[in-house]
């Protein structure tokens, strides 16, 4: 007999997504008003009569910004996906010893803020001459996503059945090729997940990009969107705009990848 939800509930749940969201709804609305309808009053709720000229604006202006996150976004992936899943399994099924210290390490890292990171990331890229250079980005934003990355492989890989490995290396499998042909075809949910965490992490970073790439000309798509503040004050379409073209990755990656989600967010959390 399946239980029926009060109306009540849903009718809160809808108010407050709809709380939610209209931040959302107004960048998309002021995006499309004209420039002489910003300050009307009562403001204009919906788009009546919209322009696109915030929009073409956007892309005229903010296109290399935007190729620019989406490389950093890629090198952060794929920098991550290569340090992290080898050391994920090495913690999962090879125990070295102080694993446990190193379990806690990297809890710990998690918990530095981003802007003292930046700090120190200023200090040494000075020193090896890595300021305002997209690799320099790229280490950066990986820093916030390998530690995470790390202990969701170690928590999914410690799941698989040692009787895998087991049968594996009793056909001559090296430890390599286990990793290889075994554990990373089961992983697929978690390296999905951790791609797009990562991918999101940098492409939304404004710490590192304001403190290591400030005098760049290759900038991405946070900072931007922040210079392009200061020099259209009044042309808020176009700055709306920008902010709504910058959000759809996002928004995409995420609906397309939603299922993986779930499942490598919760994997390892339930043993058999």
């Amino acid at each position: 007999m399946t239980e029926h939800r009060p109306w009540w509930k849903t009718v809160l749940g809808v108010v407050l997504v709809g709380l939610m969201l209209f931040p959302v709804y107004w960048m998309f609305n002021v995006s499309l008003t004209k420039t002489s309808d910003m300050r009307a009053d009562p403001p204009h709720w919906f788009p009546w009569d919209p322009t696109f000229e915030g929009y073409a604006s956007a892309l005229g202006q903010q296109l290399p910004a935007l190729a620019t996150s989406l490389f950093i976004g890629l090198g952060t992936v794929a920098l991550t996906l290569v340090v992290a899943l080898p050391a994920g399994y090495s913690l999962a099924k090879l125990r070295p010893r102080g694993a446990r210290g190193i379990d806690f390490l990297l809890l710990v890292a998690q918990m530095i803020p981003a802007v003292v990171m930046a700090m120190g990331f200023y200090a040494i890229y000075i020193r090896l001459g890595m300021l305002n250079t997209v690799g320099g980005l790229i280490i950066a934003d990986s820093t916030l996503a390998v530690p995470f990355a790390v202990l969701l492989f170690r928590a999914f890989m410690a799941s698989i059945p040692r009787e895998l490995m087991a049968a594996a290396q009793i056909d001559g499998a090296s430890t390599w090729r286990t990793f290889r042909s075994i554990i990373l075809p089961l992983s697929r949910n978690s390296v999905i997940t951790v791609s797009l965490f990562a991918f999101l992490w940098a492409w939304s970073d404004f710490i590192f990009a304001s403190t290591l790439n400030r005098n760049s000309d290759t900038i991405p798509i946070t900072l931007g969107i922040f210079r392009y503040i200061g020099n259209n004050t009044t042309q808020w379409n176009s700055i709306m705009a920008t902010a709504v073209v910058a959000s759809v990755p996002a928004a995409f990656l995420l609906v397309l990848a939603q299922r993986y989600i779930s499942a490598g967010v919760t994997a390892g959390a339930v043993k058999d």
